[in-house]
């Protein structure tokens, strides 16, 4: 276990190993679910979808490429991977010939259900080592990081 940080601490130091901490549970849990989720679906894939099932489709991939803060060439790379399982389709954007428009199909909502349905055995562990009233107590903190580092990007 890491040591607990100071109060003196600076706060540099601080938000390092908070940010170092994300960091490595990012990496163990994307390794977690990526087992698990069907149809060789990688991390990127399932968030697509599961992105598109939240918010809605008929995004840019350019919208797309810049809410996921990847590059258009990696965007361009899981949307056609997706495009090729089926999952979505890429359709010219009415208003202006040289977009198009990101659309999930039926079988991609189908695949993000049964992504679901794959991670709830992982997700059922976790109470053993992370009881959920833990998880209700940070979860507030960690939406108001997301939102602070989503509105200073």
């Amino acid at each position: 276990m890491p040591p607990k940080p100071t109060k003196s601490a600076e706060p540099g130091a601080l938000y390092f190993q908070l940010f170092n901490e994300i960091g490595i549970i990012a990496q163990l849990s994307a390794n977690r679910f990526e087992r698990v989720l069907p149809h060789g679906m990688t991390l990127a894939q399932f968030s697509l979808l599961n992105h598109c099932v939240r918010l809605g489709d008929g995004w840019t991939p350019a919208r797309l490429a810049a809410a996921f803060q990847v590059t258009r060439g990696t965007m361009t790379s899981t949307l056609q991977k997706l495009e090729a399982k089926g999952f979505i389709r890429i359709d010219p954007d009415p208003d202006d010939a040289r977009s198009k428009r990101v659309f999930l199909t039926p079988s991609g909502k189908q695949a993000r259900d049964a992504s679901l349905k794959a991670l709830a055995p992982e997700l059922a562990q976790l109470p053993e080592g992370f009881p959920p009233e833990l998880a209700a107590e940070i979860l507030p903190a960690l939406e108001r990081l997301r939102i602070w580092l989503d509105t200073h990007r």
